[in-house]
């Protein structure tokens, strides 16, 4: 429990047998009530491992991608009476340790999410190893996006990330991707709702275990994130009213 609430962290994992154990080992399980591990259909042992770990664990018998997966563990996180909801990713990439500040925004009860930003201080994220392409798309998608939201956010493509029950409950998430622009529709629909997100700062870690995607499906994700966008003001204009932002 922190202060009275209960949290859950959810590793959405794809073939994360090699890194499970590292990200296990770094959760700060004196906040952690309960973890969820998500296999979306890998082809390593991550889900034999996760079980031998004695983590409640759920199996896509088919991948269904990133989003897929993230559907799957906030509804099992809910379903367990989770409070407040932080999604951990396996492959270690992100510091399964700053757990422990990105529920700190939370107390106040001005926020209903909190992203980890490795923009917050750009420079580190070079130096962590962000290759310079994704740096400068991060930063311009992320003016674009703020651009149209009206937000003022370092990053929106962070990975690591903590969701209120409360949003997670009020938000339509079944009508979002199954893929890695889940991510955005979710900010889009949270900044709908009039929900405030909070940042914090986290290093950036590339190394050959982490999951990352290469040039063309980075196109392919930017250009969804347009169409997100352009869906959202077609919805806010009453061009075309679309479900997934009502």
């Amino acid at each position: 429990m922190f202060n009275g609430k209960k949290i859950i962290a959810v590793l959405p994992a794809y073939n994360a047998e090699k890194t499970l154990k590292l990200t296990l080992d770094d959760l700060p399980m004196d906040i952690v009530d309960d973890i969820i591990l998500v296999d979306d259909a890998s082809r390593d042992g991550t889900a034999k491992l996760s079980r031998e770990l004695g983590l409640k664990t759920f199996v896509h018998e088919k991948n269904t991608g990133y989003g897929g997966n993230q559907k799957t563990c906030y509804r099992e996180a809910l379903k367990l009476g989770a409070d407040i909801v932080v999604m951990v990713h396996p492959d270690h990439q992100y510091d399964p340790k700053a757990v422990a500040r990105i529920v700190v925004p939370f107390t106040d009860g001005e926020c209903e999410a909190v992203f980890g930003s490795r923009m917050i201080e750009r420079e580190n994220a070079l130096k962590g190893g962000m290759p310079y392409w994704k740096f400068l798309a991060n930063i311009f998608l992320t003016d674009l996006e703020n651009f149209f939201l009206g937000l003022d956010l370092t990053e929106y493509h962070s990975g690591f990330r903590a969701y209120s029950a409360k949003l997670l409950r009020s938000l339509p998430l079944e009508r979002n991707s199954d893929n890695f622009v889940f991510d955005t529709e979710i900010i889009v629909q949270t900044a709908n709702k009039g929900y405030k997100i909070k940042e914090i700062p986290i290093p950036t870690k590339y190394f050959k275990d982490a999951s990352s995607i290469g040039l063309m499906p980075s196109i392919n994700y930017g250009l969804s994130i347009l169409r997100v966008l352009a869906r959202y003001k077609a919805h806010k204009w009453g061009i075309k009213k679309n479900p997934q932002f009502e």
